[in-house]
């Protein structure tokens, strides 16, 4: 009999992991609460929110779960992993003071100071007269960090002075990000091209995954408002440093770190990176799988993920390898019309069949839903995620243009420019 899985979360990130955890020769059954209308069709869906620690906790008793996997930061933040732990579940996930390398942007820059982990220079300000003189000392331009979560909506680059007031102002007397922005990260902006390095940790090892890169601004060219992701291509088309080097640069001093604060990080441990002409350097750390990084990483990973998982969670990686497919992967984010501001939902998608017939192309649900009528409605910000595999990242982007060319929906929104570095098509 195979093991009963749980997975925590409804979005594209998810439905990636749902995909891959059920391909699984050891999984027997798997369930995903929420869910949404894609992951439904590979697993059973609970009617239960991603942040309902304690819903979660009685369901994964009441049906025997074996492993549970957390896909979104905010129920790890909340405490999700320790309350599984406590109750004697096994849980992939990082406890609630771990997953604070994520919840305050603060204490990251803290541990990474601490810890000789390349970064940029930075003040933590508590009031918005310390974040302005922050500004003028480091900048311009800067980059103005909200301390808390904010969805990856959080963060401005301010290319001049106003900029940065504006955008201090926004979160620190306008509370636009909530208790997340009364305190904010002011930090000199780096230049280089981004890196997403994610790795499969069991609070002492770290097992890299394949670098990818995501494009966070709404608009081509890098240009309008940070977003959760519009897109990701896996790995790097310029290739990128070795794994091994950025293991020993980064992710193993951040794990001892952890450790010695009585905290180790077993779960998903994301390092956002640029990489300057000085080296690789540190712009955040995530405590959860990276969206829509995800959806370009696993389509290419021939491992097998739940076996891999199931290793961390018993402190057992220590010899584990991944094996991956030759070739790149592309992922194109189908959006609603004003996201990552206000959008309308409740539009019918049509055109999935033939999307997932193209060649060499996946579609990953993230803000969907079923209608009425049966058929499949946008329920969010972000709706689709369109992945196509192709031998170079020029046949792997072409391809999953092709296939997001057969999706439509009211009010669709992409970028037109993932994966060829700021060539449209």
């Amino acid at each position: 009999m195979g093991l009963k899985v749980l997975l925590v979360g409804g979005g594209g990130r998810e439905h990636a992991l749902a995909w891959k955890l059920a391909q699984s020769p050891l999984l027997g059954q798997l369930y995903c609460a929420p869910g949404n209308a894609g992951i439904a069709e590979v697993a059973e869906c609970v009617p239960l929110g991603a942040e309902d620690v304690g819903g979660l906790l009685a369901f994964a008793r009441r049906a025997g779960i074996d492993l549970t996997v957390v896909g979104p930061e905010a129920p790890l933040v909340l405490g999700l992993a320790d309350a599984f732990r406590q109750a004697g579940l096994k849980v992939f996930g990082p406890s609630k003071r771990a997953a604070q390398i994520e919840g305050s942007k603060a204490l990251a820059k803290e541990i990474m100071a601490g810890s000789g982990i390349p970064t940029a220079r930075f003040r933590v300000c508590g009031t918005p007269a310390q974040a302005r003189e922050a500004a003028r000392e480091l900048g311009p331009p800067v980059v103005v960090k909200a301390d808390g979560l904010a969805a990856g909506k959080g963060v401005v680059v301010a290319a001049t002075l106003e900029e940065a007031d504006r955008a201090i102002s926004q979160a620190m007397e306008e509370a636009a990000f909530g208790a997340s922005g009364l305190k904010v990260v002011v930090e000199e902006r780096l230049s280089g091209a981004e890196a997403s390095l994610l790795a499969i940790t069991d609070g002492r090892r770290a097992l890299p995954l394949l670098p990818a890169r995501d494009y966070k601004r709404a608009l081509d060219g890098d240009r309008g408002p940070n977003t959760g992701g519009m897109g990701s291509i896996c790995p790097l088309p310029e290739g990128g440093p070795p794994l091994d080097m950025l293991s020993g640069l980064i992710l193993l001093p951040t794990l001892n770190a952890l450790a010695g604060r009585g905290c180790p990080f077993c779960g998903l441990l994301y390092a956002g990176l640029m990489l300057t002409a000085e080296g690789p350097k540190v712009l955040e750390f995530n405590a959860r799988f990276g969206d829509p990084e995800t959806q370009a990483i696993l389509p290419l990973l021939e491992s097998d993920l739940l076996e891999v998982l199931a290793a961390a969670v018993q402190g057992c990686l220590e010899g584990v390898g991944l094996r991956w497919s030759p070739g790149f992967a592309v992922c194109v984010v189908l959006a609603s019309g004003g996201y990552p501001g206000p959008y309308k939902t409740g539009f019918e998608v049509s055109g999935l069949d033939r999307a997932r017939a193209s060649p060499g192309a996946l579609v990953f649900h993230a803000g969907t839903a079923r209608g009425p009528g049966g058929g499949v409605v946008t329920s969010g910000g972000r709706v689709l995620g369109v992945t196509a595999l192709g031998a170079t990242p020029a046949q792997a982007r072409e391809r999953a243009y092709a296939a997001a060319a057969c999706i439509e929906f009211g009010g669709l929104q992409r970028r037109n420019d993932i994966g060829g570095e700021g060539m449209p098509l």
